[in-house]
């Protein structure tokens, strides 16, 4: 009945979304890693950071800034030879990983360095009076303090992720964005464009409700 709706075959849908689930969660959780990692350098390297210096914090901040000022699409076609040194080719859902991660990591180190740079100056205060170190700091005062916030910004990564992976399409990447454009868009197929963005419309509320839900939680748990 929904294949003969859409004029799609059911193959066909799941491949789409398979694809989709794959290229988000992947590049979400190294863009997680990476993004934290880039955070942290620079909020420890920044002026009167604990760490504090001013070669780095420019070097890590600027370099933070020219990725994120790139669109995707661009960004998607310049890093082709990298992508292709990678993993061992240029088009394909596996070569869309690299370009995902390299746009998420950015974003996501600015919206964890707001994160962490509003933990009020009294925790570290209180971190410093205890004797503990740079990483006990991090890991025991800051993290914690920040984490309703850290998850609102995954969230938020999340869902930008989710439209990025539609302009993956242009290197084979496949999942729900490009189904929507070649078996929609380009054959016509109205209702499969419809129920394609109704799904994506979907699939944000649940992602962005999801956060809002755990980000509650977590600052009662503070």
């Amino acid at each position: 009945m929904i294949q003969e709706f859409l004029k799609v075959p059911a193959s066909t849908l799941w491949l789409a979304a398979s694809q989709t689930i794959y290229m988000v969660c992947f590049s979400l959780l190294a863009g997680t890693v990476l993004g934290m990692a880039l955070a942290l350098v620079m909020v420890l390297t920044r002026p009167y950071g604990l760490l504090a210096n001013r070669p780095i914090f420019f070097v890590v901040s600027s370099a933070v800034n020219i990725v994120r000022s790139v669109p995707f699409i661009i960004l998607l076609v310049a890093i082709m030879p990298f992508t292709k040194f990678v993993v061992g080719t240029r088009i394909g859902t596996t070569a869309a990983l690299v370009p995902l991660i390299v746009n998420i990591a950015p974003y996501l180190a600015r919206l964890f360095e707001n994160s962490i740079l509003e933990v009020s100056e009294g925790i570290i205060e209180a971190a410093k009076s205890m004797g503990a170190t740079t990483w006990q700091t991090i890991w025991h005062f800051l993290l914690p303090e920040a984490r309703a916030s850290l998850v609102l910004s995954v969230t938020t990564g999340t869902i930008g992720l989710l439209g990025s992976t539609a302009m993956a399409g242009v290197i084979g990447a496949g999942g729900v964005g490009n189904l929507a454009i070649n078996y929609g868009y380009e054959r016509l197929n109205m209702p499969l464009m419809a129920v394609t963005v109704l799904i994506l419309v979907v699939a944000v509320q649940l992602i962005q409700t999801f956060g809002n839900i755990a980000a509650q939680k977590l600052r009662h748990l503070s």
